[in-house]
């Protein structure tokens, strides 16, 4: 997928997510590998209830692959 393509599909229908994502993408996204990229993706697929609850930490994601991009975008949103 392409950068754009991310950075739109990362405008989602909560706040909260997109606090994290829209950061994520604009300082860290061109820094991940490749299989890192099309894992973001995959993530990005997801619906906004289950990334919210992941991100909120009120569920653990039930895919470790997901669940450590999960961390990786909590951890890497920030400048």
């Amino acid at each position: 997928m392409s950068t754009s393509r991310i950075k739109w599909a990362c405008r989602r229908g909560m706040l909260e997510l997109d606090v994290l994502f829209q950061p994520f993408v604009e300082n860290r996204y061109e820094d991940l590998s490749a299989e890192d990229k099309q894992l973001f993706a995959r993530l990005l697929s997801c619906e906004d209830p289950e990334l919210f609850a992941w991100f909120m930490g009120h569920e653990q994601c039930p895919d470790p692959e997901l669940a450590r991009m999960v961390n990786e975008v909590r951890g890497r949103a920030a400048p």
